[in-house]
C-alpha cells in the first residue's frame, strides 16, 4: 500500500506549492496534456463514465495483480482531473485502489473549487475505478 500512498502524498504536495487556484488549474490542464493517447478500440459507449457532462472513457485491465487504467476526456480540465486520479490508483492492486479513499481531492481542495456537474463528474469517476476494483478483486479471488 505505500505505492499508492506515496502517490497521494505527493499529489498533496505538489499542490501545495500552488499559492492559487489558478495555478492549480494550469497544472491539472497539464497533467491531461501528458496523459497518454486513449487507443480508439477503448473509445466505446460501455467505457464512457456516466454521470459526466464531458465525455469521459476509462478502461480497465488486469495485469498480475495491479490494475491499469487507460483514460481520456473532450474537455481540457475534465481530463486533467482523471489524469490526476489515475496518477494516484493505475499501477495499483484492487485492495490498495479500494483502501484509498479520494480524501485528498478534498485536502488539495478539488472537489470545492469545481462546479456542481463537474463536482459530480469527479465522483462518477473515482465510483467507476472503484467498480474497476472491486470486479478485479472478485476475478483474482475467483482464480479467474
Amino acid at each position: 500500500m505505500s505505492t499508492i500512498n506515496t502517490r497521494v502524498s505527493t499529489v498533496v504536495t505538489n499542490f501545495e506549492n500552488f499559492s492559487n487556484w489558478e495555478d492549480k488549474y494550469k497544472a491539472i490542464i497539464n497533467l491531461g496534456k501528458d496523459l497518454e493517447t486513449l487507443p480508439e478500440e477503448f473509445r466505446l459507449e460501455s467505457n464512457k463514465v456516466k454521470g459526466c457532462q464531458s465525455q469521459v472513457w476509462l478502461h480497465a485491465e488486469l495485469e498480475g495483480d495491479k490494475v491499469i487504467f487507460k483514460a481520456d476526456s473532450d474537455a481540457a480540465i475534465v481530463k486533467g482531473i482523471i489524469a490526476l486520479l489515475l496518477s494516484v490508483y493505475s499501477d495499483a492492486t484492487p485492495d490498495e485502489i479500494l483502501a484509498t479513499k479520494p480524501d485528498f481531492l478534498e485536502t488539495i481542495g478539488l472537489r470545492q473549487h469545481l462546479s456542481m456537474s463537474r463536482a459530480n463528474g469527479l465522483s462518477s469517476m473515482v465510483k467507476q475505478i472503484s467498480v474497476y476494483a472491486l470486479a478485479f478483486k472478485t476475478k483474482l479471488s475467483l482464480g479467474l
